[in-house]
């Protein structure tokens, strides 16, 4: 999503009258109903107010991004004005604010104020780019100065042509889980280090919005080498017979140069695709049994995310839905299915659920065996959904016996869901490698035939034994969780906030992530939401807004361009991208790291001693009327990112 998609020059005000904060606000919000962008002037004031009142949305700087998303809002849009005085805007760096985005999103719009927020963060952390929107004269001016910066991003792209015959010329593909901040960073270290390096590259990101920059078959096929810095499956076939590297994204990040050179020296493999019939590997095959296990793992959360949140989203709404309409103490039970639209808001959202376990086990499957493992992972998922298994007494039973049920439903849930995924691409591969005696002008009996059918039909059959000893763990999971309180609740919070910080963002982070979206599928219905959830995202918070707090606090052990960049943290951490606060880790990975890590445990902790409980898996800020007590889970958030903040500029050296 381009920012210029969102700005609605009818609407940009580029000499504001008002000189007060709330004035301000009113002055634009005027501006979005006169033009048919808001319906309800109070609605949408009450939702930017209530914003405000948890924390300012002044970042410093001189910059605001006052932000609502409900139902007064027709279409998504970003105002832009500028006072030429400036405003007393209680901005978080006590400065006045004189440029002001206030984005508008319509209610369901999940992503679009995260995706509203992310753009125009990259767009503010470039030098100079604030001071040139205090020149503009026009709202022609303000567009222009952003489609010019996006034209910058373009020439930088130019890299992508060698300027002779004689340069070097990669192409790579960067993909991170959640697609919205390691796909771009590790997109953002290939180029700048490639451009040092005097090497031409064209960088192909798979994120949130879909693929922007997409290799073409000539860039390919012009290419010396391919890079793929990715922690999910990306389109393999077309690199087949090229020198190909593959690594997780964080590799992108932390050593664009050993990638590069791995290419430019002649020591990545040549990728041989699977439909060549040949046992070759490619580097991203003889990957560690660890490695391969997290790339797999991260392929199917990547694809079960947006019905988790989708979902989780819905059924949560259901029950602030019954909750304001009131529901009699005898018909607690049905709380989210009391009233008529509380229960369509609950079955929407079951229906997204309905589909999640099933489209994780298939994408794990997908990962590792590609294509032809869909179907058989789906296979896996519904029957981990539904449960169905040997009844491991009847099955042994003869004579009388013999007439009992051999099937039973004990539904294994996401646990079940993850074996059968990595059973299901497991199966696919063995046919694979049993199959290719048959003669190549049969490829196309395989594909459509024969993987589906015995696919199907051997991963089903094992999936009859795996969905007992798989439903046990589940069943004894759950009950663990549910009964946690107390000392209990406070560890497995300071454990999983923890390790939110370990790696902002790697394998420790996603673990810890997995592991409360799978508790939230079992909750959300039940208990009203997960208290492990909300340690988990709290947790991952905190890393991100500890930067900001460091450099408010600490000015002079960080440069401006760091000071810039922990404005932008705010941003980040209220969004619950706790990517955000990686280049400061990898900056300074012995101080930073564990600072963040007291932080993010502490808030973790403090969430489980108050069980406080969360029913969205992800959104930050925007879903805080989603937890048991809002109020108090923002404060422990708080305590938190401060805790973090003044150990970090504490410990830093000065610059």
């Amino acid at each position: 999503m381009k920012i210029q998609d969102l700005l609605n020059k009818d609407v940009m005000l580029l000499d504001l009258q008002a000189t007060t904060k709330e004035a301000v606000i009113n002055e634009m919000i005027t501006s979005l109903v006169d033009h048919g962008i808001v319906t309800d002037f109070d609605t949408f004031k009450k939702g930017i107010m209530n914003r405000e009142a948890q924390t300012s949305t002044g970042l410093g700087g001189g910059i605001a991004m006052p932000h609502s998303k409900n139902d007064a809002v027709k279409e998504a849009t970003v105002l832009f004005a500028k006072s030429n005085k400036g405003v007393d805007y209680e901005a978080l760096d006590g400065e006045p604010v004189d440029l002001f985005f206030m984005i508008a999103a319509p209610d369901g719009a999940n992503d679009t104020h995260l995706a509203a927020l992310a753009e125009l963060s990259q767009y503010l952390l470039k030098d100079g780019f604030a001071d040139k929107l205090r020149q503009v004269k026009s709202p022609d001016d303000v567009i222009n100065l952003f489609n010019e910066t996006e034209e910058e991003k373009q020439e930088e792209t130019k890299a992508a042509e060698p300027a002779s015959d004689n340069q070097d010329f990669l192409v790579a593909v960067t993909a991170c889980t959640t697609g919205i901040a390691h796909t771009y960073m590790a997109e953002e270290a290939l180029k700048k280090q490639a451009a040092e390096m005097g090497v031409a590259i064209k960088v192909e990101t798979n994120g949130a919005s879909g693929i922007g920059n997409k290799l073409t078959a000539d860039d390919i096929k012009r290419a010396k080498g391919v890079i793929v810095a990715a922690d999910k499956a990306v389109e393999m076939d077309r690199f087949n017979g090229k020198p190909l590297i593959s690594r997780p994204v964080a590799d992108g990040i932390k050593k664009p140069e050993e990638l590069i050179n791995s290419i430019l020296d002649d020591k990545a493999e040549v990728y041989l695709a699977a439909n060549e019939g040949t046992a070759a590997e490619s580097d991203q095959e003889k990957l560690s049994l660890g490695a391969a296990f997290y790339k797999h793992l991260m392929s199917g959360v990547s694809q079960m995310l947006p019905f988790v949140i989708g979902g989780g989203i819905m059924i949560a709404v259901s029950f602030l839905i019954d909750q304001f309409m009131g529901v009699p103490k005898e018909s607690l039970s049905h709380l989210g299915n009391y009233h008529e639209l509380a229960a369509i808001f609950n079955q929407i959202g079951n229906a997204a659920f309905g589909f999640m376990i099933p489209v994780f086990a298939a994408y794990i499957a997908y990962s590792i065996a590609e294509k032809p493992g869909l179907v058989a992972g789906f296979v896996a998922g519904s029957m981990a959904t539904t449960g169905l298994a040997f009844n491991k007494v009847a099955f042994f039973e003869f004579g009388e016996k013999a007439s009992q049920a051999k099937l039973v439903g004990v539904p294994s849930g996401f646990l079940g869901a993850l074996v059968g995924g990595f059973l299901a691409g497991a199966v696919i591969l063995v046919l694979k490698k049993a199959l290719t005696f048959m003669p190549k002008s049969l490829e196309g009996i395989k594909s459509i035939l024969l993987y589906p059918v015995f696919g199907v039909l051997i991963t089903g059959f094992l999936m009859l034994f795996v969905n007992i000893p798989m439903s046990a763990i589940n069943t004894g999971l759950y009950s663990f969780l549910d009964g946690l309180s107390g000392g209990s609740a406070v560890l497995l919070g300071l454990i999983v906030g923890g390790m939110m910080a370990i790696d902002m963002g790697g394998p420790f982070n996603k673990a810890a992530y997995v592991f409360g979206t799978s508790t939230l599928t079992a909750s959300v219905l039940a208990k009203g939401g997960s208290v492990v959830m909300a340690s988990v995202m709290a947790g991952g918070m905190v890393p991100p807004l500890a930067v900001f707090v460091a450099t408010l606090l600490f000015k002079n052990k960080f440069t401006q361009e760091e000071r810039d960049a922990g404005l932008t943290n705010i941003v980040m951490g209220l969004s619950f991208i706790t990517e955000g606060a990686i280049p400061f880790g990898a900056a300074d990975p012995a101080r930073a790291i564990p600072s963040f890590m007291v932080g993010s445990a502490l808030t973790g902790a403090l969430v489980g001693l108050f069980s406080i409980k969360l029913m969205a898996p992800h959104g930050g800020i925007f879903v805080f009327l989603l937890t048991s007590n809002w109020l108090l889970y923002f404060v422990c958030i708080v305590i938190g990112a401060i805790v973090s903040g003044i150990l970090f500029g504490y410990l830093r050296k000065a610059k």
